[in-house]
């Protein structure tokens, strides 16, 4: 009888041994359902010869990302706002508008919806959630019978008050990177950005339409 154990296939285990060290041989083919990655060049997303570095939209691009991180950013603050005072964001941002356009007044749901680029039925809808809180008065416009005037409350412009300071201080830090100069720029493009968004949101809005 041999010495050597022999193994299922019939050989020794001796013969199955690998020389110490050996690495296990990896096969050269390719694992199924595995394929090397096709290099592929984004076209640029962009026409507009303005808005190109010498025909290339890696600007453009970087400052979409950047806007959408300021926009989050600015959502989040704004939540956080409206947590101070138990309301929504967009609650507070409403009522941060009334306070700032009401005067002696009021201000009409229309210009509050203007302002705030949103409809007049978000505002009149908010409206009544926030006058059942008492933070907001709404009375009849004595120059326009079919419409209401806004306005806070006491009870709002105390909670108003009370929220300035915090206010103050997420925004001295969200824009402490901006000089008088750039901040002035940063509104007038602002302002652009806005009624252009307004043209593409019409123009998906009826390429929408056309495919219903």
């Amino acid at each position: 009888m041999s010495s050597h154990p022999i193994s299922q296939e019939g050989e020794t285990s001796s013969q199955n041994k690998k020389p110490a060290g050996s690495r296990p041989t990896r096969s050269r083919r390719p694992r199924e359902g595995i394929t090397a990655a096709a290099h592929y060049h984004v076209p640029a997303t962009v026409s507009a010869t303005e808005l190109l570095d010498r025909g290339s939209d890696r600007q453009f691009r970087g400052l979409v990302q950047d806007l959408l991180t300021v926009a989050r950013r600015l959502q989040t603050a704004r939540d956080y706002f409206g947590c101070l005072i138990n309301v929504t964001g967009p609650q507070y941002h409403l009522l941060m508008t009334v306070a700032q356009l009401q005067g002696a007044s009021g201000v009409s749901v229309g210009k509050v919806a203007q302002v705030m680029h949103v409809s007049s039925a978000f505002v009149t809808s908010e409206t009544g959630k926030l006058s059942a809180r008492s933070l907001l008065r709404k009375r009849a416009n004595p120059q326009d019978g079919r419409g209401a005037l806004l306005s806070l409350t006491q009870a709002g412009r105390l909670k108003m008050d009370q929220l300035i300071p915090e206010i103050r201080a997420v925004n001295d830090l969200f824009f402490s990177r901006l000089d008088a100069h750039s901040f002035s720029e940063l509104c007038a493009s602002a302002v652009a950005l806005v009624d252009g968004s307004r043209e593409a949101m019409r123009y998906t809005q009826k390429i929408e339409e056309a495919d219903s």
